[in-house]
């Protein structure tokens, strides 16, 4: 590495890495007076607050704002280097404009492997702890899935609960059916189903009656409770709010797999986290380019100019993400094209741009 590339570089860690620790400043504390009503209503111990709440979030925050501070660090630090004609110094040396972009795209494969691996594997640990907390002293994020609840556990098996206590772990009127093709061949149905704690497939239910079904014959047996193992979890029969944050990438894929072969609804939305996951990484390098393109070439108005149009690109791409999101999960879009298709039209924007600059 040159000693010009070492320069940039640490110009692009070191503004990137102070933008974020000032937003982070910022986000914790609007955060904390925005909830610090909810915390003192809920005797919520301070200790928790700070490590289980705060400390717990750094890694979403930065990974939430990680695109955007590389861009707007890229912005930034390269304005101040045409302003002050060290890029018009730079490449009157003899280093060409597509040279000088190599430590640029060092530094953000950096971020995106940080972000890469942030995204799939270490928020999901650290909102374990953060999402706890949150049920705890902030807001429930279990919910009913109401009544009615009708859950696939294969194509020829069926179950039913009208409806689910989540705090107690038991369901009321329960119908469990089981068939070859079309014919019905066993149905187990219950006043109660209850959840045994000896594993998460581990059910007993309440009295019972059961008939097997076999051509013309049939036969029907009563009793009290009745211990089997379900293919059913507790989570199929209510809902927890945006649980795939606690999922890391395999898990999430595993998940979103299971979903489909039970016929759950809204897969939708954890197939655009799982490409969002993916392609989140991939966006910043493609706005360092667009940054470094767009703010090596010195103009009036400086390094407010360059900010100024940064900005509105970078929101812009916050925005077209927000919208191939929404409408993926109640669309028809294609969830891996909503993920990227952001990424897609900002490729063809930075290749312009980055053709255009060295004009």
């Amino acid at each position: 590495m040159r000693k010009i590339d070492a320069y940039i570089f640490k110009k692009y860690i070191g503004t990137f890495f102070f933008a974020i620790s000032m937003l982070l400043l910022v986000v914790i504390i609007f955060d904390l007076s925005e909830n610090i009503d909810s915390f003192l209503k809920h005797h919520a111990p301070w200790q928790r607050v700070v490590v289980d709440y705060y400390v717990m979030s750094v890694p979403y925050y930065i990974n939430l704002f990680v695109h955007l501070f590389a861009f707007i660090a890229v912005v930034f630090f390269t304005s101040k280097m045409a302003a002050r004609t060290e890029v018009v110094a730079i490449l009157s040396s003899g280093i060409s404009f597509w040279r000088m972009l190599v430590p640029y795209l060092l530094a953000a494969s950096i971020i995106a492997l940080m972000s890469l691996y942030f995204g799939n594997f270490l928020i999901p640990k650290t909102n374990e702890i953060r999402r706890q907390f949150k049920d705890e002293y902030m807001e429930k994020l279990t919910q009913s899935a109401g009544r009615n609840v009708h859950v696939v556990l294969d194509k020829d098996e069926f179950v039913y609960v009208e409806s689910f206590n989540i705090a107690k772990q038991y369901g009321y009127k329960f119908a469990w059916e089981k068939y070859e093709g079309s014919d019905l061949k066993y149905k187990a149905m219950a006043d109660v189903l209850y959840h045994d704690t000896l594993g998460p497939n581990s059910w007993y239910f309440d009295p019972y009656a059961i008939r097997y079904l076999n051509g013309e014959e049939e036969s029907l047996e009563k009793g009290r409770n009745f211990d089997t193992i379900i293919k059913l979890v507790p989570t199929d029969l209510y809902k927890i709010k945006e649980d795939f944050d606690e999922m890391n990438f395999f898990e999430l894929r595993d998940h979103i797999r299971t979903m489909k072969e039970k016929g759950s609804e809204g897969v939708k939305a954890y197939e655009v986290e799982m490409h969002q996951r993916m392609s989140a990484p991939a966006a910043v390098l493609i706005l360092t380019l667009i940054g470094a393109a767009l703010s090596s070439r010195k103009v009036r108005g400086g390094i407010g100019m360059h900010l100024g149009i940064g900005i509105t690109i970078a929101f812009a791409y916050i925005l077209f993400m927000q919208v191939s999101k929404s409408f993926a999960i109640s669309g028809g879009l294609s969830p891996m094209l909503a993920a990227w298709i952001p990424n897609l039209i900002f490729c063809v924007l930075g290749i312009y741009l980055l053709i255009k600059a060295p004009k």
